[in-house]
């Protein structure tokens, strides 16, 4: 039988997430699998190093057009790195030029008047497409799920050793903190990243609905990041607190404006509890979990075995094949749930919901 063709990277736009993390997961991905891709990787960006110098080995072209001569659609694995506010555009251009599998940048879409569009270029054009979603596809989600029975109830034989499926009991609540400071990229009128909603909360919110399954919005805060006489709203902090289907409450957290960074989740369970401390960023891939005090380290890098994952898929996997429709299905409800939390700040009586962050003193 007649092998698939190993794949080429294309990558759209080279600011952080394109040059500083795509490329780099890509070259780690290669050192492990040779197999994995196919180089040289074309990139199209119409102002290359204006946002993130352009990396040695990196093809660059100022337009799709100009791309597709040098990498046809047939070879191709797009990365769309644009920020979410542009994405609509972007994935309509990919589609007109004929490329169809596509690995995008969280969240999939800046709103859900948008998502309906890009369910329609998915479904006319056959599009196989991988919302980066590293949180849900990382080893220590996969830690989770172990300590999560599968129907969310207790261990049908009565354990109550944690580390057995449902030995910790029911799922209760799942508690997600993600700060760091982002006054540069945020003070930038051009950043593409409407609100604290967009930047970190995408990854939190793809986790809790992958372990604790659908869920509805019960309530939405917004602040608004304040420098001095520097205001941007709605770029401070986020809280998204939801209810799911199985009773779970989840509550999310994001502080733009925090000293430090940090990256955890609790997990509450019946008989104990689990706390999950991803990566604070990427210059270190080691993750820890801690399962009722007892702590374990170890590394997980897991955007780039999700990009390896993603490309095997594009080898393997048909477009009609339902894992497709069910990936975007979640990261459909990532975008839905995003839109309605802003949607309920824009709405609420100001001061209720929408409040004002700490001021920050300028220099």
């Amino acid at each position: 039988m007649k092998q698939p063709p190993i794949r080429q990277p294309l990558i759209v736009g080279l600011g952080r997430s394109g040059a500083g993390l795509h490329l780099r997961a890509l070259r780690t991905a290669l050192d492990r699998s040779p197999d994995a891709w196919r180089g040289p990787v074309v990139a199209v960006d119409p102002r290359p190093g204006e946002r993130a110098p352009v990396p040695d080995g990196v093809t660059v072209t100022p337009s799709l057009e100009e791309a597709r001569a040098l990498l046809p659609p047939g070879r191709a694995v797009v990365h769309v790195c644009t920020p979410p506010a542009a994405r609509l555009a972007v994935l309509t251009e990919l589609c007109e030029a004929g490329y169809r599998d596509l690995i995008v940048e969280k969240p999939l879409v800046a709103g859900a008047g948008e998502l309906a569009a890009v369910a329609e270029l998915r479904a006319r054009h056959g599009l196989r497409l991988a919302v980066v979603a590293h949180w849900p596809a990382s080893a220590l989600a996969g830690r989770l799920r172990e300590l999560i029975a599968p129907d969310g109830s207790t261990d049908p034989g009565g354990s109550t050793d944690p580390a057995r499926p449902g030995g910790l009991g029911r799922l209760l609540r799942v508690d997600v903190t993600q700060h760091k400071p982002r006054f540069t990229r945020s003070l930038r009128t051009d950043d593409g990243h409407p609100t604290a909603f967009d930047v970190e909360l995408p990854h939190s919110l793809g986790l809790v609905l992958s372990l604790a399954g659908p869920a509805e919005t019960t309530r939405a805060r917004l602040t608004d990041l304040r420098i001095g006489e520097a205001v941007r709203p709605g770029l401070g902090s986020a809280l998204l607190e939801l209810r799911h289907a199985n009773g779970v409450r989840s509550r999310l957290f994001s502080d733009l404006t925090a000293p430090v960074r940090e990256r955890r989740a609790l997990f509450a369970f019946e008989r104990g509890t689990a706390v999950a401390h991803f990566a604070p960023s990427d210059a270190d891939d080691h993750v820890q979990l801690v399962v009722d005090g007892e702590r374990e380290v170890f590394r997980d890098d897991a955007l780039t075995a999700f990009l390896r994952r993603a490309y095997a898929r594009f080898a393997d996997v048909p477009a009609e094949d339902p894992s497709w429709a069910e990936d975007f299905a979640l990261h459909a409800d990532v975008v839905r749930l995003l839109d309605e939390a802003k949607r309920l700040c824009a709405e609420t009586v100001p001061g209720a919901r929408r409040e004002e962050a700490p001021r920050v003193a300028a220099p």
